[in-house]
């Protein structure tokens, strides 16, 4: 096993910008760190739990993924949409932010997040099953993943707060870009890109 390999990848996916990120980053702006932390720990915890789900049904989930992943590009970019009104209308009230930092939050952004799909239920199929079968190896492996993720997030919270008073003082031109960035998301996952490509290119 390339260790070098699994271990780009796994950065590269979890500390580049994605809903998950860019929702912290808004989220630790507009609230304290306990309450960002609050969706930190859902986030991580439907992380792990997906991890955990390609290891034990792998063998199913190799078939049905493509089927769930249509689902979830629909179900993903409608609830990246919403998500996006919400972070828009953060300056507007505080109680919409602290509704968005909440444990229940963050574990469904998860669940509704294709890339997040496809990289747990690729990551240790791919990378760490050919070369281990001991269920205490994958489990490490689950283990080491999810804190990778973990720091992806505290990273994105950092950020939020160093920047917390530029973000503040720009506050309606921050969420908006925020906003924003959110839509793309929502866009980029919807395959509404690829469509399009494969129809007029």
């Amino acid at each position: 096993m390339n260790i070098i390999s699994f271990l780009i990848y796994c950065i590269i996916v979890t500390f580049t910008p994605g809903p998950t990120n860019i929702a912290i980053l808004s989220i630790a702006h507009n609230c304290s760190i306990k309450k960002t932390f609050q969706y930190i720990w859902g986030a991580a915890a439907a992380f792990g739990l997906l991890l955990a789900a390609s290891v034990f049904f792998n063998s199913v989930l190799v078939a049905i993924v493509p089927k769930i992943l249509v689902v979830m590009q629909v179900t993903g970019s409608f609830y990246m949409l919403y998500l996006a009104c919400k972070v828009f209308k953060m300056d507007i009230s505080g109680d919409i932010a602290k509704q968005i930092a909440t444990f229940k939050s963050g574990f469904l952004m998860q669940f509704v997040n294709p890339k997040v799909w496809l990289f747990t239920m690729t990551v240790i199929p791919s990378y760490v099953m050919p070369h281990y079968k001991s269920p205490y190896i994958l489990s490490i492996f689950i283990l080491v993943i999810t804190i990778i993720g973990f720091l992806a997030f505290v990273t994105w919270t950092f950020f939020g707060t160093i920047f917390k008073q530029c973000l503040q003082k720009y506050q309606k031109a921050s969420n908006t870009t925020l906003a924003i960035l959110l839509v793309y998301s929502a866009i980029e996952v919807s395959g509404i890109v690829g469509i399009f490509k494969r129809w007029f290119m």
